[in-house]
């Protein structure tokens, strides 16, 4: 089972318009540290799950048949708007999403080609042979995570969140992944409300959970300035995902 990153940043992305910080000002040279909005593709078998379609060149990189389904995590805008190119196509793709009778502009209104499915939390069902079990997270929309399982490869995709409700956490200590995806925006020690963790926070949920490797994304600006002078928080156990960089997944841990 792979995860590709499509996407691993922020909503803004980096470089952030108009920003001349040093991250956004290297980004705009060096093409490679650039971060576009926060989605990846999963294949596992004859499964391939886009998940989430921040980038909003999605009918390009998949053509029409190359996608088994789509997972939305929730609908804000830089977690779907690839979606919109795709409705004016031809065709069917099912599209699994959280219960928000609101959705993002007027996507119910003209699905187009997709068919939207909306989940309940902690009800498994499956694509293929890929199963997903989907998890509640803590956000300013209904926000699912998703915990994915081909054959013993287990993975679990939380981004867009500020809390791990109770049940999630209990969900995912008995059920144990090898890695767990995390968002992780906002550098040490940002006040003041949000809806993202921050790195800290990020780090004492890893803490958790000693049997999962934990790739961190959704990644601000101001973190990844932060990381430029504290390189030493990638290990073993912590990394951070960089775009179009990939994760396999063992069939045990």
């Amino acid at each position: 089972m792979r995860l590709t990153f499509l996407g691993t940043g922020s909503a803004g992305g980096v470089p952030l318009w108009g920003c001349d910080c040093t991250v956004c000002t290297r980004a705009r040279i060096d093409t490679s540290v650039r971060r576009l909005p926060n989605c990846a593709v999963l294949e596992a078998g004859d499964v391939r799950l886009l998940i989430d379609a921040g980038v909003m060149d999605i009918a390009e990189r998949f053509p029409a048949g190359t996608l088994s389904s789509i997972l939305i995590t929730h609908f804000h805008a830089d977690h779907v708007q690839g979606l919109f190119h795709l409705r004016w196509g031809t065709g069917s793709l099912d599209a699994f999403a959280p219960h928000d009778a609101d959705g993002c502009a007027d996507l119910y209104k003209y699905p187009g080609p997709l068919n939207f499915t909306h989940l309940s939390k902690f009800e498994t069902f499956c694509v293929g042979d890929v199963r997903i079990t989907p998890v509640p997270l803590v956000h300013s929309k209904p926000t699912l995570g998703y915990c994915i399982e081909y054959k013993d490869a287990k993975l679990a995709y939380l981004t867009d969140t500020r809390e791990l409700p109770p049940a999630t956490v209990s969900f995912l200590k008995e059920w144990r992944p090898h890695t767990i995806c995390l968002d992780c925006t906002y550098p040490p020690g940002v006040e003041g409300k949000r809806n993202h963790f921050d790195l800290n926070e990020a780090i004492a949920i890893g803490a958790d959970y000693p049997d999962s490797n934990m790739v961190l994304m959704h990644i601000s600006h101001h973190l990844d300035e932060w990381l430029m002078t504290h390189p030493t928080i990638e290990t073993e156990k912590f990394s951070i995902a960089r775009d179009s960089e990939f994760i396999d997944c063992p069939e045990s841990i």
